[in-house]
């Protein structure tokens, strides 16, 4: 008995495969567990206040269209990474090793890391926000290192101990969800009119309201794309285009048609963009709990997806392999950090960038595993995440990413003209899948495996001489 409670803990950390394709006999998660844990991330209150703030500031009907736009574009990129994700048992920081190189898919290991940990402090600040609207007289720095250190504990044992919390939280959230609605609904409108026809003075339907609600839903849009890999991975062989779909399209729906939606008319309604205000105000002290919780759904996911990254670059990078946990605590602290730097005061500039390189990377996967592996075969089907087996840069995935995220960040920047800045992250997910089609064809996938490479000259001399033996046949045997 005592050798199974000492046991259990290093086999859930075991199980959280941060080096490494998950086994096929790990897979044995089902696809409505593993949606369920996405569902943590679908319910998280950041999307209200993205929904609030497009709304109040450039239209609501703009941020409808951009709803519409951020589901059916995310929801086929998620879709086809958690398929891949769930074949090969890798997540997007393994898959990307062969297409980048072992050191170059470094790059985007701490990309993605950075983001998640972005996002910590986004969604933290919402939670700290509310509770100090109901208790101004305790400090906001303690508020931050209280409810920034609380997802330290709740991720320690991996992607078990966040199936239970997901699964014992969502019927609580449901419930709060739908008494907030109807609170809203009987509280007296700041805004006289259907919400969906507020538009601010000097703002009209499309033109560059809509691409500005666009290049907002960039920024989240592809986190919720590649996300789909860290749990994907774990899904059964039978349930994978089932749960493919399930995992990569669905939770897109509730992000943005419902959450999203819902965002923007609480902010027309109450003429308040922040959740962490609203929210509050229409509950009080139930306000609070609602918040905890979304709050804390999100933010042990967010954690949970920054650890395995890190995890990856700093064994890439420097050989350091601890623990994921000691990953999880650094994710906790830095999150902490920037949310007593004021990173809330940022949010619209770091969404436009974030979106820019996580558009990019999600562009070059799935453009890497449709058209290079697929299509033209010019890479090997199978995914390979061994550093013995891979080199350490391979200019198809690379080269693309940097030059469209540089040039996408020029573009958002407002130096190539107004319509580029309004679609940089579009024009930088276009411009990365080009390349890497073109990187591909002249480099004929020669820096995607050792292996492969030394496997296909070996046969091509076994051909030769084969041939060789043949023509040498025929001549002996040729009558005179």
């Amino acid at each position: 008995m005592s050798v199974v409670q000492i046991t259990a803990p290093k086999e859930q950390v075991k199980d959280d495969y941060s080096f490494d394709k998950v086994p096929k006999e790990k897979r044995n998660m089902g696809w409505f567990s593993v949606t369920n844990i996405t569902f943590g991330i679908a319910t998280a209150i950041f999307y209200f206040q993205t929904g609030s703030v497009m709304a109040l500031q450039f239209g609501a009907m703009n941020a409808i269209i951009s709803a519409i736009y951020a589901i059916v574009i995310a929801g086929v990129l998620g879709t086809v990474i958690a398929y891949l994700s769930a074949k090969s048992g890798m997540n997007v920081n393994l898959m990307s090793r062969q297409g980048f190189g072992y050191i170059g898919a470094s790059l985007t290991s701490f990309i993605y890391a950075s983001n998640f940990i972005m996002y910590c402090a986004f969604e933290g600040m919402i939670l700290v926000t509310a509770v100090h609207v109901y208790f101004p007289a305790i400090p906001l720095w303690l508020l931050i290192i209280v409810f920034g250190l609380i997802v330290i504990p709740l991720n320690w044992f991996g992607i078990k101990q966040l199936d239970k919390l997901q699964k014992f939280s969502l019927p609580i959230f449901g419930i709060f969800l739908i008494i907030t609605i109807i609170v809203a609904f009987n509280t007296t409108s700041k805004f006289e009119g259907n919400f969906w026809t507020y538009l601010p003075d000097g703002v009209q339907i499309g033109g560059t309201a809509l691409l500005l609600c666009i290049g907002m839903q960039h920024g989240i849009m592809g986190l919720t794309a590649l996300i789909a890999s860290d749990y994907a991975r774990f899904l059964k062989p039978k349930d994978i285009k089932m749960g493919s779909i399930m995992i990569g399209f669905v939770p897109q729906i509730f992000c943005f048609g419902v959450m999203g939606l819902l965002g923007v008319w609480f902010g027309v309604r109450l003429g308040e963009s922040n959740p962490g205000i609203y929210i509050v105000t229409l509950l009080g002290l139930g306000g609070v709990v609602f918040t905890l919780l979304t709050q804390l759904r999100i933010n042990v996911t967010n954690i949970y997806s920054a650890s395995l990254s890190l995890s990856n670059f700093f064994e890439n990078i420097f050989h350091f392999k601890p623990d994921r946990r000691f990953w999880v605590v650094i994710s906790g602290v830095a999150s902490i950090a920037l949310m007593l730097g004021g990173i809330l005061d940022y949010l619209g500039s770091a969404m436009t960038f974030q979106g820019v390189l996580l558009m990019a990377w999600a562009a070059i996967l799935v453009t890497d595993a449709l058209v290079v592996k697929k299509l033209l075969k010019l890479a090997p089907k199978e995914y390979e995440s061994r550093q013995e087996n891979l080199y350490k840069w391979n200019p198809v995935g690379v080269v693309p990413l940097v030059i469209s995220s540089v040039l996408g960040t020029i573009a958002a920047l407002g130096y190539m003209g107004p319509f580029l800045q309004n679609t940089a992250t579009f024009f930088a997910a276009l411009l990365a899948s080009l390349l890497t089609i073109i990187f591909a064809f002249f480099t004929k996938g020669k820096y995607y495996s050792k292996n492969v490479s030394n496997e296909t000259s070996v046969q091509l001399k076994k051909e030769i001489r084969e041939t060789k033996v043949n023509i040498n046949k025929g001549i002996t045997n040729r009558p005179l």
